[in-house]
């Protein structure tokens, strides 16, 4: 009876816990059951909360929480209507920080009433998420279509990537692909692995920062001589001048040991990548050159939520909720949660 009513073994039905789920994904446990009691007739525990929440999120797969190849083909379509070019998809790849504990923080302890309180004895440390997010290029705005974000190896995030362009997410066919990364040579082994037709972009602003530092040292006693060689330098870059950048580089004197450092830093980063920093050629094609938005995609999916005052995450109950929220922001986190309750529809909607 309860199967064929779809009831869940909890004494909290699932549209309760569904609610309770949305609530605590975007603040934590315990505001979201005092909101929760507030605003329905109906009550649970922060621990509750925190547990339904990492049983959804438990066992989750980068394909349970992505759109189909047909909405992703739908909403290509769509944007492919209003363009005389086959439309930009773009694939940025980046790493977040992530406060997390240590495993041997679990357990019970002694409780401490009438005890002064005393600092934890674990340390807690930042680990990396790797994240890809990618979205759709509509002018002057963007359409997002998929994002994953989890605290991973370089190997664990290729096999998702792989999962991704196996399941036909990326109709390389369909549009003009595009990769955005920093200058971690793990990324670009990837894309060219696995998306070898897709358009290679160094960002700008990554690449911007070892011209500053050149400029910052080698110009530091002349702060204007410093901004008129940083100005024209980027200019050139811009203007696909990045051979000549570099014999530049080759041929200045370092003014101090600093500078040297900096300079031949700056060398190592230009000097393997000239093909991916013809910014002017790729601003030409309609290609944006910045990894701003997958910089956004950290934001909103790792950093408001796990980024609080005091906040240290488990591994695992961090890559839960970093999966639910992806889910959110791909727009299939419903269909997470019915896969969860193995009843469709919920009882909320009999």
């Amino acid at each position: 009876m309860d199967e064929a009513l779809g009831l869940s073994e909890h004494k909290k039905q699932y549209d309760i816990q569904e609610v309770a789920i949305d609530l605590a994904l975007e603040m934590p446990y315990e505001q979201a059951a005092t909101l929760l009691g507030k605003w329905t007739d109906a009550s649970a525990s922060d621990c509750f909360i925190h547990d339904v929440l990492n049983q959804v999120g438990s066992n989750i797969d980068v394909l349970d929480v992505c759109p189909t190849a047909k909405e992703i083909q739908d909403r290509i379509a769509q944007v492919a209507q209003k363009q005389r070019w086959k439309p930009i998809v773009v694939m940025g790849i980046d790493g977040a920080d992530v406060p997390t504990r240590p495993e041997t923080a679990k357990g019970t302890r002694p409780g401490r009433k009438k005890i002064r309180a005393r600092r934890a004895r674990w340390k807690g440390q930042y680990r990396e998420a790797k994240g890809v997010r990618l979205f759709l290029v509509d002018e002057d705005r963007i359409i997002h279509l998929l994002s994953w974000h989890q605290i991973q190896t370089d190997d664990e995030l290729e096999q998702a990537l792989e999962k991704i362009q196996q399941a036909g997410l990326v109709p390389e066919d369909q549009v003009r692909l595009c990769a955005i990364a920093d200058g971690a040579p793990w990324i670009w082994k990837v894309v060219e692995r696995l998306f070898p037709s897709a358009r290679q972009i160094l960002d700008y602003y990554h690449c911007s920062s070892y011209v500053h530092a050149v400029a910052e040292t080698q110009y530091k006693e002349d702060p204007l001589k410093a901004r008129q060689w940083l100005e024209a330098t980027m200019a050139r870059l811009f203007c696909n001048e990045g051979a000549g950048v570099v014999w530049g580089l080759q041929r200045m004197k370092p003014a101090s040991d600093q500078a040297q450092s900096a300079i031949e830093d700056a060398l190592t980063y230009l000097a393997k990548r000239l093909d991916q920093i013809t910014y002017r050629a790729h601003r030409k094609g309609g290609y944006p050159i910045g990894s701003g938005a997958i910089e956004s995609a950290h934001k909103f999916i790792c950093h408001v939520r796990l980024k609080r005052s005091g906040a240290w995450w488990y591994a695992d109950n961090s890559n839960q909720m970093m999966a639910l929220r992806c889910a959110r922001y791909n727009g299939t986190l419903e269909r997470v949660f019915h896969r969860y309750a193995n009843t469709i529809p919920l009882p909320s909607k009999l």
